[in-house]
């Protein structure tokens, strides 16, 4: 697996998160947990990012 693919399928990880997140109004569990996995998922993309992009 190159980088990029990482970088891509960590966007895609946030994504479907943030959908998740979206849909959480009524649903306090799934709010908190999105909220941990979104946190999660950006210690990945400050791990796999260029150092350019920082």
């Amino acid at each position: 697996m190159d980088l990029g693919d990482i970088r891509s399928r960590i966007e895609t990880l946030k994504k479907i998160a943030e959908e998740l997140r979206s849909m959480s109004d009524e649903l306090p569990a799934l709010q908190r947990n999105t909220i941990r996995i979104l946190a999660g998922i950006k210690m990945l993309e400050l791990n796999f990012s260029e150092p350019a992009d920082l």
